[in-house]
């Protein structure tokens, strides 16, 4: 036991000296969460959990096979998915009264999302749950500044999967060739198929610009669901997916501290959304915080589900990991920090600048943490519940590491 602490110890002194790459869970929401590692690789595993929506507004009949969402100029834009070739426009404060926006010269085989950048409006037509065998995938492009003059400019990209397969399907929903879901970043489209057979998520990338591309295949994630919608917060790494279980359970599933568009090589937890029989396939955030899904109409012989816009508030998921991220942009200084007294009895004290946010984590002689928290500039910290020995505090303002020796003597 005692060389197991001495070892213990004596790589935390050498870590505070030199900050080496310690690969694990780094998300402290995750019940497999490494106190000592400082590089993501993956792993992070979560107990499973529910969101219920704050709001859900109804939405107007002529949308009643809304399919997609994004948030522009204070508004929220939507489309139907079948034949309708029009862009409705609604105001965030009210749901009821849209304005309407013809792609005059577009058709709508099966529009099923919507994404963009500072420049364009994109929209996919590659829905392909029939036999599978769509040849004709596309995505609308549409320059946002014609929108105002109801001239839209509109240009459009087309794409195959590299890796699709022909094989007729006697049965519609027997493909993984669908797709319903796309963000738009600086330089490329990323596709997030829908895939009925496996109930998997495969991640394809082409160009974002107009032509007749290959979308190239690059990783695939087991959700055991369905996506149908996707929104992308990329300076923050950040992206929210939605979909349903077969059984029509609607489930949000955030991917987020990844490198590049490795989106499935960070964390990954999956929430279930507490709209039951909900068909959720549009979602749109601009800060990963507050964000906004819609649903289709369903009806069944015995019920029937209305269209409907619902707000949820993501901060308990996602609040301390963009609130770290802006921190990481600005890390403060904490190497002079002070702890004292110490050795100490019941209690001791950490002083930093008032403005500095830390986070601190308590280790004991045999690595177990026994204590964490967070403050902003000085704090007191009672161990009264803790046993006297040598201790190790790790504290992290951002980029910004430190450990500190402390002794609770009898």
């Amino acid at each position: 036991m005692l060389k197991t602490a001495y070892i213990f110890f004596l790589s935390l002194m050498v870590l505070s000296h030199s900050i080496a790459q310690i690969p694990g869970c780094t998300d402290p929401l995750a019940i497999n969460y490494s106190i000592i590692a400082n590089q993501n690789d993956g792993s992070c595993l979560y107990p499973p959990t529910s969101i219920k929506p704050i709001i859900s507004w109804p939405l107007p009949g002529e949308l009643n096979e809304t399919s997609g969402l994004i948030l522009w100029n204070h508004s929220i834009w939507t489309h139907n998915d079948d034949t309708d070739i029009r862009l409705y426009k609604m105001s965030l404060n009210d749901f009821s009264a849209f304005d309407a926006f013809e792609l005059t010269g577009a058709s709508n085989t099966d529009w099923e999302e919507i994404a963009q950048d500072e420049l364009f409006i994109y929209i996919g037509d590659f829905g392909n749950n029939g036999t599978g065998l769509r040849t004709d995938l596309n995505i609308l492009r549409i320059e946002k500044a014609s929108l105002s003059n109801q001239q839209p400019a509109i240009d459009t990209i087309l794409f195959s999967y590299e890796s699709q397969t022909f094989k007729k399907n006697k049965k519609s929903n027997q493909t993984d060739f669908d797709c319903e879901a796309f963000i738009v970043s600086k330089d490329s489209i990323y596709l997030f198929t829908k895939e009925w057979l496996s109930e998997k998520t495969s991640v394809y990338r082409l160009p974002k610009t107009p032509g007749n591309h290959i979308a190239r295949f690059l990783d695939s994630y087991d959700v055991n669901g369905l996506i149908t919608g996707a929104t992308s917060l990329e300076n923050k790494n950040l992206t929210i997916l939605t979909g349903y279980s077969a059984l029509l359970q609607p489930f949000l599933l955030l991917l987020y501290d990844y490198d590049g568009s490795d989106f499935f090589g960070g964390h990954k937890r999956k929430v279930t959304l507490d709209l039951p029989f909900h068909q959720v396939e549009g979602i749109a955030s601009e800060d990963g915080l507050n964000v906004y899904l819609s649903n289709e109409r369903f009806a069944q012989s015995f019920f029937t589900i209305d269209q409907k816009v619902h707000y949820i508030d993501a901060s308990e998921y996602l609040g301390d990991y963009l609130a770290n991220l802006t921190r990481l942009e600005n890390p403060a200084d904490i190497s002079a920090l002070k702890v004292y007294p110490n050795p100490f009895t019941d209690k001791f004290q950490i002083e930093v600048d008032p403005n500095t946010h830390v986070r601190f984590e308590m280790i004991n002689s045999i690595g177990s943490l026994v204590l964490k928290g967070q403050f902003y500039g000085n704090t007191k910290i009672d161990t009264d519940h803790l046993q006297p020995g040598l201790y190790v505090l790790k504290l992290n303002s951002g980029q910004n590491l430190v450990f500190r020796k402390i002794l609770k003597s009898f």
